[in-house]
């Protein structure tokens, strides 16, 4: 901190600003335990998709195997793909101003051309891929919240650390300071008017 000349205003100043710095660092506090709970719940939803997008990845790339050996990677290569008009739904609200969101496709199936060559194989490479474009859109939506949440509560934490481990310390030292400096000048003025009364 600058210097401060020792003064009582200047005293009564400081004790002001620590007051103010302390209502400061209890607001970001509680901000940072807010922050913490939804990170939590975010992170279990988001685990909790992973897991299920984690299982149909590994049985879409299964079925690409079983369907690439019936037809061939360039007989696979024609096989018709869904006709979809797809749009993503969104639902957001705020957390200290911090927009969550989940989201989901929308799905209105139109069809898919006729196969030259049908298989139940190629049917089912088929449909579990269009699960797995499915399930990715919500876990997206959990994944950007987490990065969002993080990035807030990382900063939250710096600020409160920084008032709580430098900034409030420097000023308690201040105040330390000047309060023994004000004491050591009435110290002076008293023996000064002792010594003054006595030669008069």
């Amino acid at each position: 901190m600058p210097e401060v000349v020792p003064t009582r205003s200047a005293y009564l100043e400081l004790q002001d600003e620590r007051r103010s710095m302390q209502e400061g660092y209890r607001f970001l506090d509680e901000k940072r335990l807010i922050l913490a709970g939804e990170l939590l719940t975010e992170l279990q939803a988001y685990e909790a998709l992973r897991r299920t997008f984690d299982d149909l990845y590994r049985q879409a790339v299964a079925a690409l195997r079983e369907a690439a050996g019936r037809h061939g990677l360039d007989g696979l290569a024609l096989y018709p793909a869904l006709v979809n008009e797809t749009r993503i739904q969104r639902r957001s609200h705020n957390v200290l101003g911090i927009p969550v969101t989940e989201a989901g496709l929308e799905d209105v199936r139109t069809g898919a051309p006729a196969a030259v060559d049908p298989s139940p194989e190629g049917e089912r490479c088929r449909d579990l891929y269009r699960q797995v474009i499915e399930r990715a859109v919500p876990l997206a939506a959990r994944q950007a919240n987490l990065q969002r949440l993080w990035n807030e509560y990382s900063r939250t934490s710096r600020r409160a650390r920084a008032l709580e481990d430098v900034l409030l310390p420097e000023m308690q030292q201040t105040l330390r300071d000047i309060d023994a400096e004000l004491e050591e000048q009435d110290r002076e003025e008293a023996v000064r008017v002792r010594h003054f009364t006595r030669a008069s």
